[in-house]
């Protein structure tokens, strides 16, 4: 039995304002989300995306190909309901962050993390103020109070749609800082990505290659991409 999907019934789709933003029109209708809330969204840019694409649509609709429609119903069916979970959740990398554990050996790939992931400590402890333990090995050591607190609040004071963005670039990253640059745009976002993957690259070129695992990965660098635009997006 084939698998049912909804068909497109529309024939325009047009962007509407609102006292509470932007909100998406097909045929005069309003767009909703899986839980039935009205599909609305804080800027028109957002809104031009979205709405981008429910045109694109030519025949069944597709959910995997609306990655803008997605995140914005995640935003406001999911996270919108449990902001503190979802902050909480999101802070809790900052304790165990992927910059603060090293390896010892070898030293070629001592340095090359070093290199890499310095600098973004230096940058969170010049703009935020705090400072991050860093570890060798795997063994979890608590980061300062001072730190974990100060980043929990500041994960809580973003609104429901920056805070699904940042939930992606972080649990996608592996790092709160990673992430969080990203988000304050202090680094060029494929400049982060690589090194979120300076582990996994490392472990590539002296074992190969594996299909499977580069299959995944493409996948997620599509998402943390895109997560990194809905962000930014919110901000226009």
């Amino acid at each position: 039995m084939s698998e049912w999907a909804a068909k497109r019934f529309w024939k325009t789709v047009e962007i509407s304002e609102n006292d509470l933003g932007f909100s998406i029109t097909l045929d005069g209708r309003p767009v909703k989300t899986p839980l039935k809330t009205a599909l609305t969204v804080p800027t028109k840019e957002l809104a031009e995306r979205v709405a981008n694409e429910w045109d694109a649509v030519e025949e069944k609709i597709d959910p995997r190909e609306m990655p803008f429609t997605r995140s914005v119903n995640a935003a406001l069916d999911k996270v919108s309901v449990q902001h503190a979970e979802v902050a909480n959740l999101i802070a809790d990398y900052a304790d165990s962050d992927l910059l603060c554990y090293r390896a010892d050996t070898p030293v070629e790939l001592v340095k090359r993390q070093e290199d890499a992931w310095g600098p973004l400590l230096d940058w969170v402890k010049s703009k935020h103020g705090v400072e991050f333990t860093v570890n060798t090995g795997i063994m979890h050591r608590a980061q300062p109070v001072r730190t974990a607190a100060y980043l929990r609040e500041w994960t809580h004071g973003l609104d429901n749609f920056r805070l699904t963005g940042f939930h992606d670039l972080v649990s996608l990253s592996g790092s709160f800082v990673l992430g969080m640059a990203t988000a304050e745009r202090a680094f060029e976002p494929a400049k982060i990505w690589e090194n979120s993957r300076i582990d996994e690259n490392w472990q590539a070129e002296q074992w190969g290659n594996d299909e499977e695992a580069d299959s995944v990965t493409k996948l997620k660098r599509r998402s943390f991409f895109h997560a990194c635009e809905f962000f930014h997006l919110i901000e226009q």
